[in-house]
């Protein structure tokens, strides 16, 4: 794991692309910083993402798995751009729907349904 927040080529190392190959960068950016954005908004108070700033002393840096979770967030958006309509077509097999949803990524984000009792 890098530091945070996870970088255009650590996406790309985890897609399989190769660091060289720079035909998508512009895409993949885009989702790779609407990621980090997301997560820093929904996480926000529970850790660390800027450590310059003085007033989060208290609070511990970003994890392993947030910070993988983030990089399969981006992954899974820009999967997402070829199919709008949730339906992918599976030559023979017809047309699947893509859920709107993964629970591994909520599990690695402690989102969604995925998200431990909080007290205010």
């Amino acid at each position: 794991m890098s530091t945070w927040p996870p970088t255009l080529d650590d996406l790309k190392d985890d897609r399989g692309i190769d660091s060289t190959d720079d035909r998508n960068n512009d895409r993949l950016q885009m989702v790779l910083d609407a990621a980090v954005a997301f997560v820093e908004r929904v996480r926000s108070g529970d850790y660390r993402f800027d450590l310059q700033d003085a007033t989060q002393t208290f609070l511990p840096t970003p994890t392993a798995d947030l910070w993988l979770g983030t990089l399969r967030l981006a992954g899974r958006w820009h999967q997402r751009r070829q199919s709008p309509d949730a339906l992918i077509q599976m030559a023979e097999m017809g047309a699947g729907r893509v859920p709107s949803f993964d629970a591994d990524i909520d599990r690695l984000l402690g989102i969604g349904q995925k998200v431990g009792f909080r007290f205010a």
